[in-house]
């Protein structure tokens, strides 16, 4: 049976949060309303895009104002996040992936990105190749922390739970995890503490790239179920 790793990709794959931040203050600035304080559109990263503006600018998520935001986010996104996409990775994701995949790992995303904006991203990083699949947001009725883009993966890919392993950034992902039956991995170096991790109840806990890697080849390749370390 396939073994499956499903990743997030902003702060776990790719360490975009700082310019996330710039990408969504120069939309606020085309809309020509107040630019928030960083630490609010910090918040909000991991929520899909219409959700984020709709918080950020105290309107619903499918107001015109929202809609307009997203836009112009995509339009800076091209300019402010693309170009740096390599440089941005993360210590030891393109070879720890590399690795993963030689070793017969399936690699999967599952991102609250637009599908179209992951992918560009994963592209540009030189990393699209690496994944069966790519979800996001608008691929899905209802995205994370609700199980459905995990339980996309897995039956698109044909891949049960019990043999799949979430790996995540923030407590939306270990939810969607755990809502979907699948073991995760937390890693502290992106956007949520360890502290607001663990309120999430992940599998695991990790610090670098390199111990994800070190963690799921003992979680896939030889089944361990252990607790988390």
């Amino acid at each position: 049976m396939a073994q499956l790793a499903v990743f997030d990709l902003d702060g776990t794959l790719v360490d975009t949060p700082r310019a996330i931040i710039e990408t969504f203050s120069a939309a606020f600035g085309s809309l020509g309303v107040e630019v928030p304080d960083a630490p609010e559109i910090r918040a909000t990263i991991g929520l899909p895009l219409q959700r984020a503006f709709g918080d950020l600018l105290g309107v619903a998520p499918d107001d015109e104002l929202a809609t307009r935001g997203v836009r112009q986010y995509q339009i800076h996104y091209k300019e402010l996040i693309l170009p740096r996409a390599q440089e941005l990775l993360f210590p030891g994701v393109a070879e720890g992936l590399a690795g993963l995949q030689d070793r017969g790992v399936t690699l999967a995303v599952a991102t609250s990105k637009f599908h179209a904006s992951a992918d560009a991203l994963l592209s540009a990083a030189g990393l699209r190749d690496r994944f069966a699949l790519v979800v996001g947001a608008d691929q899905v009725t209802h995205p994370k922390p609700h199980p459905e883009s995990g339980q996309l993966v897995l039956d698109t890919l044909g891949i049960p739970a019990e043999h799949a392993v979430m790996v995540g950034d923030t407590t939306h992902d270990l939810k969607m995890a755990n809502a979907a039956g699948l073991r995760s991995i937390a890693v502290t170096y992106g956007i949520h503490s360890a502290a607001e991790l663990a309120t999430a109840e992940p599998t695991w806990t990790v610090d670098t790239f390199d111990e994800v890697v070190a963690r799921l080849d003992k979680a896939l390749t030889t089944q361990d179920q252990g607790s988390a370390v």
